[in-house]
């Protein structure tokens, strides 16, 4: 130690400076007087470094204390060793009598036994460190006494005495010229009296140190310095059913993760209204609370007052400190078994790393396969039960779609993954809690999915929890985006089956001739009808239907304008006319058409359209497949709305660009209505661009082509049944790395969307914390959105690092969400205790679990709060009344309960006084009153601190006499 190569390097000093001298000091004669000039010349050493110096030279801070240090000397006395070290402050305010300012938890025992600050502590080095002999320990007092009255220091020394589990210590100090204070600690660990377990008792035995022993107290007042503290706890969770719930999670931990087993549980957990909880119950992080009420320095005179006193209720106190108790996984991530959103997605990520190994996800669960072998003994597979119940929760229908902006943070569509209440994002955080998310049970999972989804297609069921409209959102993951599409063409073709069986029900009531035994064949038919058939009539019958024709022509009519001339009588489909654009051969108004919407696609798809104009070269010239329907369906919508159009008056409309119109040199007023430019010849001067006027041009071949049909009359541009054919098979044949790579985005956004509805109050720290998530989610999910990953092992351990970040945030969320639960109406005391939570706990969140300074981390400490009086009713409520259960175990027996709590340790102060200034003190009345708290008026001549419970008393004395 420090100390102890400090002190060898003195003493080789003065073996230097006695060779050099020759000097021999016979003054110390005896090993006694060598012992107390050892100590002697330790202690002016101490003294001339001063605290600052000590601290630079290596001392050491005392353990659960911020400014008390130690260092330590090693003495011999002729063949006994000793042990002292020296305690002291950083600090230079205060002073060594103990008051409200530093009564804290903080304090070393002897400054809390005795009201000092600074002292010596000299001790055998031995097993138990204690001085069991009554007249060595006095021997030893006795020597240290000698030696701090030589150097002038008026340090309080200390020795252990008799058993250590009494913790007892006699101690001396010498306060100048006149006075001594001398000490003495003990310690009753059990049978208390019952007379002591109460303040009148307490009252009693202080008194009784200074006082005669035959006078009555009860007959006579003694004027009396009191000051307490009680410290109370909230009940901790009950060990029975701790080891209760722990057995249900780990009997079936498949069940209760999925959270039906806990459907089983009657109590009400703390986090039953939070967002994860349809997921996983996290542990509280704040334990518990501790509070400590102090009663300010007071005088009392009776032992009336001390029964009063033991009566009063702890909001008559002058201070309330509260201290959180935070749970131990906090400061230790190895700490127990943690099920959480960070340890499922860990798991999901090492499902990604043995996705590579098989082609399809039927391989992981195939008998066949070798690989699927080898996860037999390490994987678990949840019960046929469970998975029943995980389809039926996700194919559930609900009378509305979800709100698919619930929880989405404004950075959630930076992500390529899945809105959080869409279909597949609750797959993907079911599959995080069934069995123990391993790649098999994925798949079997998988399947299982897959054969629900192809079960709404084939009987044109509904998909739960996608929408039947809107446009598909290419910001998200592929598979959400088939998901989607299906969910349209199975609307689709809905609307598909229900507009035959309307038309074959009114052709059979139109017809009246018809036979009852032809409407049977009819019903039959239209039962057992296959798909093709269905598409083969919606093609055929119902697009030449004449009823349909009527109604649509009906509602033409309104749309058109009043005065129509006799062309306008055939004119179909029309959204009204252009302005003033004319068409060239007849001169009638040019009206625009309404036309079909363009075919709904996926990523892929548009991958593969672009793929095609790439290989072909201009897709004008060389249009694919779509490009040529959509364009003959707008030309044959045109046509039904402009029956007297030109190819010209469809390109001036659909591509103004490939119209060249120019001015003539020469114009005349014209004699008819105002048309496109009124100062314009009929027609306008005008011509096809280049490309248009080729011959061979596409575009005027397949006008050509184009028959005159309302949109509402033309085959669809999206064929519903062949394209969510095509979904379903790339759902049943997608490749295992391609679904966990989208499985692993959409989890990860999910699970960080579900943390993001969580109520935490005005706590910017975690708004902060939150949005830093979200960036570092963006930047290391990016590689799963590429076709190939670079470096698979690579992203493997990003994935695994990013898990530890996710676990650090979602730690802080719990711990937010649990102090704003339990301070709603206390919201400064809230956001102070969780800014000292942020500042001790972010600077570990870069730790990595193999860090040696995160492994020795097993718990986290906050400072204590001081409580204002109009928060005190909100932290009195945290010490709910105890339940039957709690109460039995414990006997009340001291006064001052919060809520029927009774204090786990009081604290109490005892101090009397004797004025200095009555002159017999002489010359050390100005001495001792600049030391003293009285700041001249009086000397503390007697002082006990008593500590503990109805069990365990501990009683510290103090007395000052002038020797």
């Amino acid at each position: 130690m420090a100390s102890v190569s400090k002190s060898n390097h003195l003493e080789e000093d003065d073996d230097a400076e006695e060779e050099v001298q020759h000097f021999d000091d016979f003054t110390l004669a005896s090993s006694w007087e060598r012992f107390i000039s050892d100590i002697e010349a330790t202690c002016r050493q101490w003294l001339a470094d001063g605290p600052k110096n000590l601290v630079e030279k290596g001392a050491v801070a005392v353990e659960d204390s911020k400014n008390l240090f130690t260092v330590k000397h090693e003495l011999k006395n002729v063949a006994k060793s000793y042990c002292m070290e020296f305690y002291f402050q950083i600090d230079n305010n205060g002073s060594q009598q103990a008051g409200i300012g530093n009564w804290n938890s903080n304090s070393h025992d002897l400054q809390l036994c005795f009201g000092v600050k600074d002292f010596l502590l000299i001790a055998p080095q031995s097993a138990s460190g204690v001085l069991l002999d009554t007249p060595e320990s006095s021997k030893l007092l006795s020597a240290v006494a000698i030696a701090l009255s030589n150097c002038g220091s008026l340090w309080p020394a200390f020795v252990p005495v008799h058993d250590p589990s009494r913790k007892a210590y006699i101690g001396i100090q010498n306060m100048g010229t006149v006075f001594t204070r001398r000490f003495e600690a003990d310690r009753v660990g059990s049978q208390v009296p019952v007379k002591l377990m109460h303040l009148e008792g307490l009252y009693e035995l202080f008194v009784s140190k200074f006082v005669y022993s035959g006078v009555d107290f009860s007959m006579h007042t003694f004027r009396v310095h009191f000051m307490m503290r009680l410290t109370y706890q909230t009940f901790p969770y009950d060990e029975e059913d701790e080891e209760i719930d722990t057995d249900e999670v780990m009997g079936d931990k498949s069940d209760t993760a999925e959270h039906y087993g806990s459907e089983s549980r009657n109590k009400v957990l703390w986090d039953d209204d939070c967002p994860w909880s349809e997921w996983y119950s996290a542990e509280d992080p704040l334990r518990g609370f501790e509070l400590v009420v102090t009663w300010a320095d007071r005088t009392v005179e009776s032992t009336l007052e001390m029964a009063e006193l033991e009566n009063a209720s702890p909001h008559d106190a002058e201070k309330w400190i509260l201290h959180p108790i935070l749970s131990p996984y906090l400061g230790d991530p190895s700490h127990g078994k943690r099920i959480d959103f960070a340890s499922q997605l860990l798991c999901l990520v090492e499902a990604l790393d043995s996705s590579f190994s098989a082609q399809f996800m039927e391989d992981f669960v195939s008998v066949e396969n070798p690989s699927s072998e080898n996860l037999k003994t390490s994987v678990v597979i949840p019960p046929p039960s469970v998975l029943d119940r995980v389809i039926k929760d996700l194919f559930r229908e609900g009378s509305k779609l979800p709100d698919f902006t619930k929880g989405e943070h404004r950075l959630s569509r930076a992500l390529k993954a899945a809105p959080l209440e869409s279909l597949f994002t609750q797959f993907c955080l079911h599959s995080l809690w069934f069995g123990n998310c391993n790649i098999r049970a994925i798949a079997f999972l998988w399947i299982e999915f897959v054969h629900e989804v192809r079960w709404c297609w084939e009987e044109t069921q509904p998909l739960p929890k996608m929408p039947i409209d809107g446009s598909i959102d290419l910001s998200s993951c592929l598979i959400n985006q088939k998901l989607h599409l299906l969910a349209i063409c199975i609307e689709k073709k809905r609307e598909m089956n229900e507009e035959f069986l309307d038309c074959i029900g009114s052709d059979d009531s139109s017809d009246a001739s018809v036979s009852m035994e032809e409407h049977h064949k009819v019903d039959k038919r239209r039962n057992t009808s296959s798909e093709e058939e269905l598409r083969r009539k919606r093609d055929s019958s119902i697009a030449e239907d004449t009823s349909k024709q009527l109604r649509f022509e009906r509602k033409t009519e309104r749309t058109n304008s009043v005065n129509q001339s006799p062309t306008d009588a055939i004119r179909r489909g029309s959204a009204g006319p252009v302005g003033t654009m004319m068409l060239l051969k007849s001169r009638q108004q040019l009206h625009a058409p309404f036309t079909q919407d363009p075919p709904l696609m996926t990523e892929d798809m548009h991958e593969e359209r672009l793929q095609a104009v790439e290989a072909f070269g201009d897709s004008l010239n060389v249009p694919g497949q779509l490009e040529k329907d959509i364009l003959l369906s707008d030309m044959s919508a045109f046509k039904a709305a402009n029956p007297d159009a030109v190819f010209e008056d469809f390109i001036r409309w659909h591509s103004p660009g490939d119209w060249e119109s120019f001015e003539p040199k020469t114009t005349e007023p014209s004699a008819g209505p105002s048309t496109e430019g009124s100062k314009d010849e009929w027609p306008p001067r005008g011509r096809l661009s280049q490309r248009m006027s080729d011959q061979g041009n596409l575009w005027r071949k397949s006008w050509n082509d184009a028959p005159a049909l309302p949109a509402d009359d033309q085959k669809p541009l999206l064929d519903p049944n062949r394209e969510g054919e095509k979904i379903v098979h790339y759902l049943e044949t997608v490749r295992p790395h391609q679904l966990l790579e989208q499985m692993v985005c959409t989890a990860f956004r999910g699970s960080a969307d579900t943390l993001n509805q969580t109520n935490v109050g005005n706590m910017r720290q975690m708004t902060s914390k939150l949005e830093q998530l979200y960036l570092i989610m963006k930047f290391t999910l990016g590689a799963l959105q590429r076709n190939n990953l670079p470096d698979k092992a690579k992203t493997v351990k990003d994935l695994k690092r990013l898990c530890m970040v996710f676990e650090n945030v979602e730690k802080l969320v719990a711990v937010a969400a649990s102090i704003h639960r339990k301070f709603l109406d206390a919201s400064r005391l809230a956001q102070v205790i969780f800014s000292d939570f942020y500042g001790v706990y972010a600077p570990t969140m870069g730790m990595s679990a193999n860090d040696e300074e995160n492994k020795s981390r097993t718990e986290m400490e906050v400072s204590r709060q001081e409580v204002s009086l109009r928060e005190r009713q909100v932290v009195s409520n945290l010490f709910s009344p105890p339940s039957a259960n709690q109460s039995w175990r414990k006997v009340l027996s001291m006064g001052n309960l919060l809520n029927g709590h009774e204090p786990i340790l009081r604290e109490i102060i005892f101090s009397t006084g004797d004025d200095v200034n009555n002159g017999i003190h002489y010359a050390a009345a100005a001495d001792v009153a600049a030391t003293s708290d009285r700041k001249g008026e009086e000397i503390e001549t007697h002082r006990m601190y008593v500590s503990g419970t109805s069990n365990d008393l501990r009683v510290g004395l103090s007395v000052t006499s002038c020797d």
